[in-house]
C-alpha cells in the first residue's frame, strides 16, 4: 500500500538504471560509461574550485560555461541552456515545451526516459516504429502533433538519423518543438547544433557524460532559439535556481576547453568499437552500425537473456532490454580494448558450452 503517495504516482513507473554494482574486478559494459578518464584539465579545475567559496552559492546562469560553449558552437549565450546532466535538461523540455493538448511523437525504440517523462507529466504520446533495421524514418513524423522527439544517434541501436530526411521534416514541422537528443552524436555522427539559427522550433541536447567521461560530474545543456532557452529557465527556475555546483561548472568548463584531449579520446573509442564489432560478427552475432560509445547486438541461436545472465556469473556486465522487438538484443557499451577482449573471450566460452551442451 502507498500511503500518502500523491495519486499521480501510484501507477508510475520510473526509469530504471543500468546495475552499478562495486564487484572486485567488474567488467562494467552496461551504462555507456567512458572507459578512459576525464581531461587532465577539468580533474585540476574541479580540484582549485574545491576550496572555501564552497560556502557559497553557485552561479544560477552557469554563465562561464554557457561563455565556453557559445565559443565552441559560435553561438549566443542567450541560445544555450545548462543544467544538471541531459537528463534533468530533457525532463525540463518536457515540462516546459511539450505538454500540449496534441500527443507528440517519438520511436517505439529509443531511450526509455522519454515514456517515463510523459507518464510524471500527463503528456500524451504516440510511437511511431522504426523499421526492419530500426531506422527511424522521419516521414512517419509529418503529421499533427504537440511535439517530437528523437535521438540522434539512437538508443539503444546506437543508429544516427539520416540528415537529409531530418532536415526535410524540419522544414515541413514548423508547429511544435523538435527536441534532437544528441548524447552520443561525438562517436561518428554529425551535430546538427548549427541548425538552430535555421529553425526556431529545434532544440538539441547534449551532455558531457559520455564523450567527455564525466558522467559522475552531472553536466548537460541544451542548444536553440531563445525563446526555447527561456521557457526553459523559466522552468529550471520554478523548480531550483542552482542546479549546477561550482565543481560541476569548473570541470565542465575546462573539459569544453580541452579540445586536444577530447578528440584524442573520442577517436580511441570509435576505434575500439570497430574492433569489438568485428570480434562480435566473428563469433556469429549479427551488429547494427553504430555511431555511439555502445554496440547493440543479437545471435541468431542464443537467448540475449541467458547471455547477459552468464556473462554476469563471469564478472561482464552488458544491458539487455525485455521489450518487444529488442529482446534477443545485448546493449554493449565500448570499453577499453582490454576490457573488450575479455569479454569476446568469455562470450566464446559461453558460446563454446552451450554447443556442447546441445
Amino acid at each position: 500500500m502507498r500511503k500518502f503517495w500523491s495519486p499521480a504516482f501510484q501507477d508510475l513507473r520510473p526509469y530504471v538504471a543500468g546495475e552499478q554494482l562495486a564487484i572486485p574486478d567488474l567488467i562494467k559494459l552496461n551504462t555507456n560509461e567512458n572507459p578512459y578518464p576525464p581531461s587532465p584539465a577539468a580533474l585540476a579545475a574541479i580540484r582549485t574550485a574545491a576550496n572555501a567559496d564552497l560556502r557559497l552559492y553557485p552561479d544560477p546562469e552557469g554563465l562561464a560555461l554557457r561563455r565556453a560553449l557559445a565559443k565552441r558552437h559560435g553561438l549566443s549565450t542567450d541560445q544555450i541552456f545548462v543544467g544538471n546532466g541531459s537528463d534533468e535538461v530533457l525532463a525540463l523540455a518536457f515540462l516546459a515545451l511539450l505538454r500540449q493538448p496534441r500527443p507528440i511523437l517519438f520511436p517505439d525504440i529509443t531511450y526509455s526516459f522519454y515514456p517515463v517523462y510523459c507518464q510524471l507529466y500527463g503528456i500524451g504520446y504516440i510511437n511511431p516504429p522504426v523499421d526492419a533495421d530500426y531506422r527511424i524514418r522521419t516521414e512517419d513524423y509529418r503529421h499533427d502533433n504537440g511535439g517530437i522527439v528523437l535521438a540522434h544517434p539512437n538508443a539503444p541501436t546506437g543508429r544516427a538519423l539520416e540528415l537529409p530526411n531530418l532536415r526535410a521534416l524540419l522544414e515541413y514541422n514548423t508547429g511544435s518543438a523538435v527536441i534532437v537528443d544528441e548524447a552520443y552524436v561525438d562517436f561518428g555522427a554529425d551535430s546538427v547544433v548549427s541548425w538552430i539559427r535555421e529553425f526556431p522550433q529545434l532544440l538539441v541536447i547534449q551532455t558531457l557524460s559520455k564523450s567527455r567521461a564525466l558522467a559522475g560530474l552531472r553536466v548537460g545543456f541544451a542548444f536553440g532559439d531563445s525563446n526555447l532557452i527561456e521557457a526553459l529557465r523559466t522552468a529550471k527556475d520554478s523548480f531550483n535556481s542552482y542546479p549546477l555546483d561550482r565543481l560541476a561548472l569548473a570541470g565542465a568548463v575546462a573539459a569544453i576547453e580541452d579540445e586536444p584531449y577530447f578528440e584524442r579520446m573520442r577517436h580511441h573509442v570509435m576505434e575500439s568499437r570497430t574492433r569489438l564489432t568485428r570480434g562480435l560478427e566473428q563469433m556469429g552475432f549479427a551488429v547494427i552500425p553504430s555511431h555511439a560509445n555502445f554496440v547493440f547486438a543479437t545471435h541468431p541461436r542464443y537467448d540475449a537473456a541467458k547471455l547477459q545472465a552468464e556473462l554476469r556469473q563471469r564478472n561482464v556486465l552488458v544491458r539487455h532490454f525485455a521489450k518487444p522487438r529488442i529482446d534477443q538484443h545485448l546493449r554493449i557499451s565500448v570499453g577499453t580494448d582490454t576490457e573488450c577482449d575479455i569479454l569476446l573471450a568469455r562470450l566464446s566460452e559461453i558460446l563454446g558450452e552451450s554447443a556442447v551442451s546441445r
